[in-house]
């Protein structure tokens, strides 16, 4: 395949696994935009981009945005003891569908709970009772 063209970058998939990162796994083939209206009454987008696995925990990464024009990296990390406790009572054990959707709603939880776009920045990283909570939500 012929290597495009300098001027044509803005065309590309931002990869976020350049620069030395792991590859991410479950990258969409077309990645659409989506909306979250939340408590604070901004409406955020967000994509989704990907995943990787690190020895503790996989990370999910969303890309997300309060006003359309800036665009950040947010990563939500769960860790396999997170969900753990969950898994055990429930004798149940989350495939990757459901690991998504616990990833989705603690990011959606994050919109909420924070005041202002400015501050959906960085990572989460999802603790037990969090886990249980949104969990709860899913009604597995």
């Amino acid at each position: 395949m012929e290597e495009m063209p300098a001027w044509l970058d803005w065309l590309r998939k931002p990869d976020l696994a350049r620069g030395g990162r792991e590859r991410l796994h479950g990258v969409p083939a077309v990645r659409r935009v989506k909306n979250y209206a939340a408590f604070s009454g901004y409406v955020y987008e967000y994509l989704f981009e990907g995943y990787r696995d690190k020895p503790a925990c996989r990370e999910y990464i969303f890309s997300v945005s309060g006003d359309r024009k800036s665009w950040s990296v947010f990563r939500v990390r769960i860790a396999a003891t997170s969900t753990q406790a969950w898994e055990c009572d429930r004798a149940i054990v989350l495939g990757d569908r459901e690991r998504y959707a616990l990833a989705k709603l603690a990011l959606f939880s994050t919109f909420d709970e924070r005041t202002n776009p400015a501050q959906i920045r960085g990572s989460l990283e999802v603790t037990p009772a969090m886990a249980t909570d949104l969990l709860e939500k899913l009604d597995l």
